[in-house]
């Protein structure tokens, strides 16, 4: 069918690479193995989607989440709109509000968010969650966005989580430090917090009172500070400071992503060292995901599952090819891949374009799937759109 994206075989026998520690005497190693493929998750851009009303212009999309009524929440960035050098005085007049919600169908249903009296919003919007109570969780990554808010699903304000500017650092119980992601656990009632741009660690709190619960580092260890002569990774999307060590690197760096499945395993993102690292609700490492080989940069930006009950299949961001990557989530063994940078050289260049196509990416940062299996994105820096990956069903892998 014209316009389908089956997911790209990497090669007719799919070989993965998957390391992992042994930790406190239990070996966690998975070896590289060799699956055929016989079919694989076939998806078709929709480039309709969404319907963006009253000419409203958007920032960029760090963030975008389904609910559990397949209404797609979307976050994105107003001051990138006002304070862009190359936006317009209209592009200005019409930024869109940071949170935007439609339904699975692109139509606009509600925009709302920014400052406002009794709570601290987020300099610099960065991840946006929908409760299983309907309650809006959002953070941000701007340099004193050491808080997390709470709002009900039509922008009202209900609790606050740190306070702006007043880190402590990773041993700090009350307030965070650029939170990249945040995840609520039904079962107990937690809000599992991706504490990764000015720390490196996962954090826990109740959902309803905001008190700490827990915390920890990669491999589960304690969360540390890093050493003095070490920037941690900044507040822009492409980070910065201590270089990253990938598999070999104890401590996280950058964390992105803390996702909860349906058989409540905790899958942790740690973007620069291009991992997924995966733990019980208690912070237990279990093993992890490298996600390329041959990794050179930033690659675990989010990850999702599909929509069966057991949850087969983990789809995880590889930002350094601007790929969505499917890997069996209980063998982690690679599945496919689609997407592909849009833009190959420089805007206005004779190598560049203007606009990424759809089914492409500019800077992938986010993904979620819906109930029928579908999928949205989230595009930073020059993307600045959400897209939908409509699910087709599994088809046969292609021939090589």
């Amino acid at each position: 069918m014209k316009g389908i994206i089956r997911i790209v075989i990497l090669s007719a026998f799919v070989i993965v690479a998957i390391e992992s520690a042994s930790i406190g005497g239990r070996d966690t190693t998975l070896q590289a193995q060799q699956v055929h493929a016989r079919e694989v998750p076939a998806f078709q851009v929709d480039p309709s989607w969404p319907k963006i009303p009253n000419h409203w212009v958007f920032g960029e999309v760090s963030s975008v989440f389904v609910d559990p009524h397949d209404h797609v929440w979307v976050l994105q960035r107003p001051g990138d709109v006002n304070g862009h050098a190359t936006r317009t005085a209209e592009d200005k007049a019409h930024a869109a509000p940071p949170v935007l919600e439609f339904d699975a169908n692109g139509n606009f249903i509600q925009g709302w968010g920014g400052p406002g009296k009794g709570y601290e919003w987020p300099e610099r919007e960065h991840g946006i969650t929908v409760d299983y109570k309907g309650n809006v969780w959002i953070g941000g990554n701007g340099p004193d966005d050491h808080q997390i808010v709470k709002m009900t699903n039509t922008g009202k304000f209900i609790m606050q989580i740190g306070h702006s500017g007043q880190s402590k650092g990773n041993t700090d119980t009350v307030n965070v430090n650029k939170p990249a992601d945040v995840s609520v656990y039904p079962k107990t009632n937690e809000v599992f917090v991706a504490d990764g741009y000015g720390n490196r660690r996962v954090i826990v709190f109740d959902a309803d009172t905001g008190a700490f619960k827990r915390m920890w580092g990669a491999y589960g260890h304690k969360p540390t500070d890093p050493p003095p002569t070490a920037k941690s990774v900044g507040g822009g999307e492409d980070g910065g400071g201590a270089p990253a060590l990938g598999p070999d690197d104890p401590n996280f760096r950058n964390v992105h992503c803390a996702r909860i499945s349906n058989d409540g395993l905790v899958y942790v993102c740690d973007r620069f060292n291009g991992r997924v690292q995966v733990f019980t609700p208690d912070g237990e490492y279990l093993k992890q995901l490298l996600i390329s080989p041959d990794f050179k940069g930033p690659t675990a930006t989010r990850v999702a599952f599909s929509k069966d009950p057991e949850q087969k299949v983990l789809f995880v961001g590889d930002r350094s090819k601007q790929q969505i990557v499917a890997f069996n989530r209980k063998t982690f063994e690679m599945i496919s891949s689609f997407g592909g940078p849009g833009c190959p050289g420089k805007r206005g260049q004779p190598s560049g374009c203007e606009v990424e196509p759809p089914g492409t990416f500019g800077i992938l940062h986010d993904l979620a799937a819906d109930s029928q299996g579908n999928i949205y994105t989230a595009e930073v820096n020059e993307g600045r759109r959400a897209q939908k990956f409509v699910f087709k069903g599994m088809a046969p892998a292609p021939a090589n």
